[in-house]
C-alpha cells in the first residue's frame, strides 16, 4: 500500500506543474493588467509599480519567481486586495468553501445511494423509472439554472428558505447552495449506483447468499453494497472536481463569501496572483482528494493494488 500512494503522489506532481505553468500563461494572456483602470497614471509611477512587482521582468523569469514562490508555499501578494497576500485571502476563504462542499458531497453519496439501490431493488417498476428519469433530469440542467430556480421556488415563492447568505439565518442558508450544488452529483451516482448493484445481485455470490435463507436487507448490507460502490468511489474523484468548480457559480449567486466568490472577484480585477493561487489551490485540492478516491479504491479492492 505504502508503495502504491507513493507512486500515486509522484504522479500528481507533474499535473501540478502544468496546472502552474498553464494558469501562469494564461492569466498573463489576458488582455489589461492588474493596475489598469479609468485613471491614467504617470508613466514614472506606472514604471515604480511593475518594478516593485516585478512586471517588468522578462516572462519567463517572472514565472521562475513565482514558481519558486510556490515551491516554498508563498502565492505572492494580491494585487487589488492592498496589504494582503494571496494566502491570507484564501486561508479566510476556504473553511467556508469546504464546509459547502463537503455538505454537499455527503448528501450527495447518500442519497445517490440511496435512490440507486432502491431503483436496483425494484428493477423495472414505477419507483426506477421514475428515479432514473429524476436522475436524467438533474445530469441535463446545470448548476446555474438549478441555482436560481431553487431560489425562486423554495426562497421567493414558497418562502421557506432565505434567498441570500443573510447572517442571521443560521443553518438555514446553507440549504439552497448545498443542494443546487448536490443535484447533479446525486443523479450520477444514482444512476452509477443502479447499473452497478444491479450486476451485483446478478452474481453468483448473491444466489449463495439467498439460497442461505438471507434477507434481501442483510444480503444488499452485508454483500453487495461493497462490490456495488466501486464505480461510485471511481467517480468521486470527478465528482468533488465538479463541486468545487460549480462552487465558483453558487457562491456568486447566493453572495457566499467563500473561495469562489474570491476568484471570481479576482478575475474581474486583474488580480493576477489571486486568479492563479486559486487556481493551484484548487487543483492541488483535486488532486489530494482523488489520491484518497484511489487509496479507498485499492483498500475495497485489493486487486488494484497488486496491478
Amino acid at each position: 500500500m505504502l508503495r502504491y500512494t507513493l507512486l500515486r503522489v509522484l504522479g500528481a506532481i507533474p499535473t501540478l506543474l502544468l496546472v502552474i505553468v498553464l494558469a501562469f500563461l494564461m492569466v498573463h494572456a489576458a488582455p489589461g493588467g492588474p493596475f489598469d483602470d479609468e485613471r491614467v497614471l504617470p508613466p514614472e509611477i506606472e514604471a515604480n509599480i511593475a518594478k516593485k512587482y516585478h512586471l517588468d521582468e522578462a516572462l519567463h523569469r517572472q514565472f521562475l519567481r513565482y514558481l519558486g514562490g510556490v515551491v516554498q508555499g508563498d502565492l505572492g501578494p494580491s494585487y487589488s486586495y492592498r496589504d494582503h497576500t494571496v494566502s491570507e485571502l484564501i486561508g479566510g476563504a476556504i473553511p467556508l468553501s469546504l464546509q459547502l462542499g463537503t455538505m454537499a458531497m455527503l448528501l450527495s453519496v447518500i442519497v445517490g445511494v440511496t435512490a440507486g439501490t432502491s431503483a436496483a431493488l425494484r428493477k423495472n417498476t414505477a419507483l426506477d423509472r421514475a428515479v432514473m428519469a429524476l436522475a436524467m433530469t438533474g445530469i441535463s440542467i446545470p448548476v446555474f439554472v438549478v441555482a436560481p430556480v431553487l431560489v425562486l421556488v423554495l426562497a421567493v415563492y414558497l418562502q421557506w428558505l432565505p434567498a441570500g447568505w443573510s447572517g442571521n439565518a443560521g443553518g438555514a442558508r446553507f440549504l439552497l447552495p448545498v443542494i443546487a450544488l448536490a443535484l447533479p452529483q446525486i443523479a450520477y451516482i444514482a444512476r452509477l449506483t443502479r447499473a452497478s448493484m444491479i450486476d451485483v445481485l446478478a452474481s453468483d455470490f448473491i444466489r449463495t447468499a439467498r439460497a442461505q435463507g438471507l434477507g434481501t436487507i442483510a444480503i444488499v448490507r452485508y454483500h453487495a453494497l461493497r462490490p456495488a460502490m466501486l464505480p461510485v468511489i471511481s467517480y468521486m474523484g470527478p465528482a468533488i472536481a465538479a463541486i468545487l468548480t460549480g462552487s465558483v457559480v453558487v457562491e456568486e449567486i447566493f453572495g457566499i463569501p467563500g473561495l469562489g466568490q474570491l476568484f471570481v472577484r479576482g478575475a474581474l480585477n486583474r488580480d493576477y496572483t489571486l486568479v492563479m493561487g486559486i487556481v493551484i489551490f484548487y487543483a492541488t485540492l483535486i488532486v489530494l482528494l482523488n489520491l484518497v478516491v484511489d487509496i479507498l479504491y485499492a483498500v475495497i479492492d485489493p486487486r488494484v493494488r497488486q496491478r
